[in-house]
């Protein structure tokens, strides 16, 4: 191992400062270790065992409790200068005396001394200052590259402000000027260029061990197309997230992009843009770099890590889900996550709107990866409540597309994933005249296309049932099929409803509706910390239907007193253990585990293996 040499030290006898200001040397300081031999040890005991997210800790840092001592390095000992730019180990004006002494920090800062608690009382007063959503994204986005946990501190503590600036909707537009606003790669990017060496590529990336990678090819980022390159927002918004809700350490989180070009004609002219300038390959080109790529996550990383394709178009995402699910451990959040998070929305709907699942008729507004992908899990917990075959179960559900309601007239024309859905009916054109004469009780939006949702629409909702439930899904704001709003007063207060983008309490005559948000971020990040603890290796439709069961159970009666099916996202961190917990219970009892001996509380070990983004004190 290298070490960089020090001032005043010599290299070979490498010293490294106390607190009490007497050198020790570097050999002690690494056998002396007591976070280290209890990690070693291992066993039942959840505090020492594993770090954060299910990761071996190395260094002892989220083994040990915030008030004891831990060395800042790496690969070499951090100092002055160095220590400041590492946003791993940086903490600004946190560092105490005793710290800038040790570590050659005097001069280098002010010589106020802010706690973690003022820094983020100061950084939150900042951000509140700016009114465009996009600068307070840049801000925060500033804030990771400069002070991790500073930056995970914040929007743990504020997540219900802040999701919205590092996700949805905010990322979306992020995503569109991403080229413009790009100062550093927080990712990998692999494009055609490197195709036949793609296993060189990952071993460029610093970290070693990857637990989790969020891959996009940017063909289809929310509803906003394809935006190529650009889509890289995504997947580093994605993993912020696997951590702040879900607990997993940053350093086992890999943001990757694949750029195989783009069909985008205004990226193509734009001197600005940051990817490929050529159209899409397709067809082989694009599955043998695909292959290509997944052969060597798995012979770089193990066949543990998790890897979530992210806003894929359908022609694809289908594709590779169904290609790799066997072989490697995949999961598709627009496909599988969404599905999941709505359909525990549904799941909780039902102590409001009465009955079970199989008494409902639901309607959806778009086929895509989304609109078949919460159809069939909606089918398959009907199938698994009624012991019914799930091709049976699947006739409760109908889906409208871009050509109308899908039905058995249409069989021969419709792609591979829609002829499920295709039953028998008269061919029906609009969303209207489907709603008309399908008499759903629940109305789903998975389109993409906003404003799709019509006074009409919603009033023949509430004229046909007591208390419709409507889902506007689509991302961002402005692609939502209605707003809240819209749907409250439409439907003259009877509707329950929820989104995919937040939308702010509504009144109607004299009454206060709060709009819940069917947001993925309740699942996926619990949904992986799920897997990584149980060290499941591969992805089934029955840990979905867990994290779905999960996630309802955790609605309170104060909540559905407010018309919410979802519960706060204050709460998300115990809501994450609580659907990880469930997630890595099915993963043992289908076999699909592979740490074992099974820990005998599952939600306490999942809890115990978060990340925690509260300064370590430094020797």
């Amino acid at each position: 191992m290298m070490w960089l040499n020090r001032r005043r030290h010599n290299i070979n006898t490498l010293q490294l400062p106390t607190k009490g200001g007497l050198g020790q040397k570097l050999l002690a300081v690494i056998m002396s270790s007591a976070s280290l031999k209890e990690m070693r040890n291992g066993g039942e005991d959840y505090s020492n065992g594993h770090g954060g997210g299910g990761v071996r800790d190395l260094y002892g840092e989220d083994c040990a409790t915030e008030d004891q001592l831990i060395t800042p390095w790496t690969f070499s000992v951090a100092s002055g200068c160095s220590l400041l730019r590492d946003p791993r180990y940086n903490k600004g004006l946190a560092f105490t005396e005793g710290e800038r002494d040790a570590h050659y920090l005097r001069g280098l800062l002010p010589p106020a001394i802010f706690n973690q608690e003022l820094q983020e009382k100061r950084l939150m007063h900042n951000l509140r200052q700016y009114e465009v959503p996009l600068h307070r994204y840049m801000a925060m986005m500033d804030l990771q590259e400069r002070n991790e946990r500073l930056f995970y501190k914040l929007l743990i503590n504020n997540v219900e402000e802040l999701l919205p600036v590092v996700y949805t909707p905010t990322v979306g537009e992020a995503c569109q000027k991403y080229g413009s606003i790009f100062r550093r790669p927080q990712g990998l990017y692999i494009s055609l260029k490197e195709k036949g060496k793609i296993l060189e590529v990952l071993k460029n990336w610093p970290e070693k061990s990857i637990q989790v990678i969020v891959v996009t090819d940017g063909e289809r980022i929310l509803g906003l197309g394809d935006l190529g390159c650009q889509g890289m927002g995504i997947p580093v918004g994605k993993l912020s997230l696997y951590t702040a809700l879900g607990g997993v350490r940053p350093s086992s989180c890999l943001p990757i992009t694949i750029d195989v070009g783009t069909n985008n004609e205004k990226l193509l002219n734009d001197e600005f843009y940051i990817g490929l300038k050529q159209k899409r390959a397709t067809g082989q080109e694009y599955a043998e770099l695909l292959e290509e790529f997944m052969h060597a996550v798995k012979q770089n990383y193990g066949e543990k890590v998790l890897i979530q394709f992210e806003d894929f178009a359908n022609h694809n995402a289908f594709d590779l889900l169904e290609k790799y699910s066997s072989s490697h451990l995949v999961f598709n959040d627009d496909i599988q996550g969404t599905a999941s998070v709505v359909l525990a929305g549904l799941l909780a709907s039902l102590k409001l709107v009465g009955g079970t699942l199989v008494d409902h008729t639901f309607l959806f507004l778009g086929a895509g990866e989304a609109g078949t992908g919460i159809a069939e899990l909606i089918a398959l917990e009907i199938s698994k409540q009624t012991k019914a075959p799930v091709e049976e179960t699947r006739k409760k559900i109908w889906l409208v597309d871009s050509k109308g309601l899908i039905v058995s007239s249409r069989l021969e024309s419709l792609q591979q994933f829609k002829k499920p859905w295709a039953h028998e009916h008269e061919p029906v054109k609009s969303l209207l005249d489907a709603v008309k004469a399908i008499k759903p009780t629940v109305l789903i939006g998975s389109s993409g296309a906003g404003k799709t949702f019509t006074k009409e629409v919603v009033e023949t909702m509430a004229s046909l049932n007591e208390k419709p439930l409507i889902l506007a899904l689509s991302n961002p704001t402005s692609q939502s099929e209605c707003t809240a709003e819209e749907a409250y007063t439409w439907s003259k207060g009877k509707a329950i409803f929820a989104s995919g983008s937040p939308f702010d309490p509504v009144e109607y005559e004299g009454k206060l509706f709060v709009p819940g948000q069917a947001n993925n971020a309740y699942i996926f990040p619990g949904f992986g910390l799920g897997l990584i603890i149980s060290g499941a290796i591969r992805v089934r439709d029955e840990m979905l239907l867990a994290a779905s069961e999960a996630l309802a159970a955790q609605v309170s009666q104060e909540n559905y007193d407010k018309g919410l099916i979802y519960p706060p996202f204050s709460n998300i961190r115990k809501i994450s253990a609580h659907i990880a917990a469930k997630v890595a219970a099915k993963a043992y009892d289908l076999g699909l585990a592979s740490h074992l001996p099974r820990p005998k509380d599952l939600v306490k070990y999942a809890e115990s293996c978060m990340y925690s983004p509260g300064y370590r004190s430094y020797r």
